[in-house]
C-alpha cells in the first residue's frame, strides 16, 4: 500500500522572541548560511540601534549552518528588536538592523544611543539609531554607522562592496564600504517609513517598499526614482529573483510577481490569509508563503494552484526564504523559532534521511542554545 510521506520540518531553537527577518547567502566551498533577527523584550526605557553582523537569541541575530540549521554563532551588541538582516554572498561579512524605543506613561521620547551611552541634548534625550558592520568569520566588529531613526532594512550590494539601508527616516542610504569615512548616498521620495530595500543584481538599480503604500524603483547613476507601483496595503515583504527579473512581494492577502526587465505584473495570487511573507524556488516552479493563519502555504508558480499547506508554527509567520540550491525553504515566526522544510519530501538532504520512503530527521529539533 502506498504512503504519503508527511512533511517533518526541522525546528532551530535559540531565539526566545519572534523571528521577523531571514537572509541566506550564497553557495560556498563550506555549503551556505542563515542569519535571522529576532525582536526584543522591552524594558521600561527603550533604545534604538542598527548592527551589521550575525548574531542570535533574544534581541541579536544568529548565524547557521543553512543545510541542516545547526547554530554557529551569536552578535552581541543590540539593546532591543533586530529587525533586518543581510548577509554577502560568501558569508564574510553580514549586517543587521535593529530599533529600540520606550513609552512612559503618555508621553513618548526619542533616545540617541551609540555603543551603549546617552547623550543629551538641552534636556532632551536624543536616540540615535545605528547598524555595525561585522566580519562574518570571527565575528569582529567592523563598522558603526549612525542613523537618526529606526533601521527596518538592510542589504549587501552583489559585489559586497556597498550596503543600503531603508529606516523610519524615509530616507534610503547607500554606504560605500570601501570608503568607509565617505558620506552615503541617500535616495529620498517615501512618504511613510520604509520597510524595505534592495539592490538589484545589475548593482546599478535599487527598489524599496514603503508604509506609504508604494513601491519604488531607483536609479543610482542619477539618484532618482524612475518608477513607482501603488498598492491598497503597505507591501509587508520583497525578495529579488537571484537573476534580477522577478521581483515577489506580499501585500494583505496577495503574492504577487512583477517582471523586472519590463516592470509589469506577471501573476498574482489571492492568499486564504493575509500574508507576511513569500518566497519564489531559483527555478521558479513553485513559492512558498507564510502569514497570520500560522500555516505554510506551497504553490504552483505557473498557474497559480495551491499544491499543500500545512501548520507547523505556533504563531503567525513573518518571513520565508528558499535556500541557495533550492533543497528547502526556511520560515520565522512570531512563536520565536526558525523552521527549515524540505522541498521535496522524502529526499535524503541535510538532517533528513530517507529510508524505504519513510523519511527520518537525524534531529528534527537542533539544538541551538546560544551562549
Amino acid at each position: 500500500m502506498a504512503t504519503t510521506i508527511r512533511q517533518t520540518p526541522l525546528t532551530c531553537s535559540g531565539h526566545t522572541r519572534p523571528v521577523v527577518q531571514l537572509c541566506f547567502s550564497d553557495v560556498t566551498e563550506n555549503g551556505y548560511y542563515l542569519i535571522s533577527a529576532c525582536k526584543a523584550s522591552y524594558p521600561s526605557d527603550i533604545w534604538c540601534g542598527l548592527t551589521l553582523g550575525i548574531a542570535f537569541t533574544d534581541g541579536k541575530p544568529m548565524l547557521r549552518q543553512g543545510e541542516t540549521g545547526d547554530w554557529i554563532g551569536t552578535f552581541e551588541g543590540h539593546k532591543g528588536a533586530v529587525w533586518g538582516v543581510s548577509l554577502n554572498r560568501e558569508a564574510t561579512r553580514a549586517a543587521t538592523g535593529a530599533a529600540d524605543y520606550t513609552a512612559k506613561a503618555s508621553l513618548f521620547l526619542l533616545f540617541l544611543l551609540s555603543q551603549g551611552i546617552m547623550h543629551k541634548e538641552g534636556d532632551l534625550p536624543i536616540l540615535f539609531s545605528f547598524f555595525q558592520l561585522w566580519d562574518a568569520v570571527s565575528g569582529e566588529e567592523l563598522q558603526t554607522f549612525t542613523h537618526k531613526h529606526i533601521v527596518k532594512s538592510v542589504d549587501f550590494s552583489k559585489d559586497g562592496c556597498k550596503l543600503l539601508t531603508g529606516s523610519n527616516e524615509k530616507i534610503i542610504k547607500i554606504f560605500d564600504l570601501t570608503k568607509i569615512d565617505a558620506e552615503p548616498a541617500e535616495l529620498s521620495g517615501h512618504d511613510d517609513s520604509i520597510r524595505q530595500a534592495l539592490f538589484l543584481p545589475d548593482q546599478r538599480m535599487v527598489i524599496s517598499a514603503g508604509d506609504d503604500c508604494t513601491v519604488r524603483l531607483w536609479d543610482l547613476s542619477s539618484g532618482r526614482e524612475v518608477r513607482q507601483l501603488e498598492f491598497p496595503n503597505p507591501p509587508s515583504s520583497m525578495e529579488v529573483s537571484q537573476d534580477g527579473q522577478i521581483l515577489t512581494l506580499t501585500y494583505g492577502n496577495h503574492a504577487a510577481f512583477w517582471d523586472l526587465t519590463k516592470f509589469e505584473k506577471v501573476r498574482e495570487i489571492r492568499i486564504p490569509t493575509r500574508v507576511h511573507s513569500a518566497s519564489l524556488h531559483p527555478a521558479r516552479t513553485v513559492f512558498v508563503c507564510g502569514g497570520e493563519d500560522f500555516k505554510m502555504y506551497k504553490y504552483n508558480f505557473s498557474d497559480g494552484s495551491e499544491v499543500e499547506s500545512f501548520k507547523g508554527h505556533f504563531g503567525p509567520i513573518h518571513c520565508v526564504r528558499f535556500s541557495p540550491d533550492g533543497e528547502l525553504y526556511a520560515s520565522g515566526s512570531e512563536d520565536g523559532t526558525l523552521r527549515l522544510w524540505q522541498t521535496t519530501v522524502g529526499k535524503t538532504y541535510g538532517l533528513w534521511k530517507c529510508v524505504d520512503g519513510i523519511t527520518n530527521d537525524v534531529n528534527s529539533k537542533t539544538d541551538s542554545v546560544a551562549g
